[in-house]
């Protein structure tokens, strides 16, 4: 596995097709490894779809779009989305439910991660424990709370061993109690795995928990 290295966004410009309008312009971040940046800004002011660009993801019959998105020197923005390498997590939790909660995790797990079925197993049980859902392997996600959802979501994108992190609103359906206790999960497990992350939110409280640097849009 590659050391952790920056996120970097290098003179991004993103347009709409047709009107030529820019919802980000000349754009330049360095996200640190194991830090937060916050993205903030009104609906419809381009914050998702600078997401999808980092992603792989951005309609291109409807946006323009220039500029390097790079993990350390490896420039990543002309490669397909499964290759990138970038974590998603978003509103929803967007779990398989057709699948038990330890199959949904075993989906992230690269098959590199573990030779044999009860070594994945293990690693899955293992991951589990570490969240507080200690047994939750074989349980339907329909029967998981909205903050266990969460986080196997989380599991599962960290289990993928992403080399980045990139955070659509992805407190903003979970009660205030329950949004301070997944934000506190999830940017432990920022920092303890050294990812660069970069988090849109309407939330400023989103933003001060995350207690990197604030860019709005």
């Amino acid at each position: 596995m590659k050391q952790p290295a920056a996120l970097n966004l290098n003179e991004v410009t993103i347009r709409l097709r047709g009107t030529g309008a820019a919802l980000v312009e000349n754009l330049e971040l360095s996200i640190s490894p194991g830090t937060v940046t916050t993205l903030m800004g009104p609906s419809g002011s381009g914050k998702s779809t600078l997401l999808a660009f980092c992603a792989g993801f951005l309609d291109r019959s409807a946006f323009a779009a220039s500029g390097a998105v790079c993990i350390g020197e490896d420039r990543i923005d002309g490669l397909p989305a499964e290759r990138r390498r970038l974590g998603l997590l978003f509103q929803d939790a967007l779990l398989f439910p057709h699948l038990s909660v330890g199959s949904n995790l075993l989906f992230g797990l690269p098959r590199s991660a573990a030779r044999s079925r009860f070594e994945r197993r293990q690693i899955i049980e293992d991951a589990l424990a570490q969240a507080g859902l200690a047994g939750y392997a074989d349980r339907d996600p329909d029967t998981l709370s909205g903050g266990q959802r969460a986080r196997v979501a989380l599991l599962r994108t960290l289990l993928a061993e992403p080399r980045a992190l990139l955070l659509d609103e992805p407190f903003s359906k979970l009660d205030a109690a329950l949004r301070a206790e997944i934000r506190t999960f999830l940017f432990e497990h920022v920092r303890a795995r050294s990812l660069p992350t970069l988090l849109v939110t309407h939330d400023a409280a989103d933003a001060e928990a995350a207690g990197g640097a604030l860019v709005t849009s």
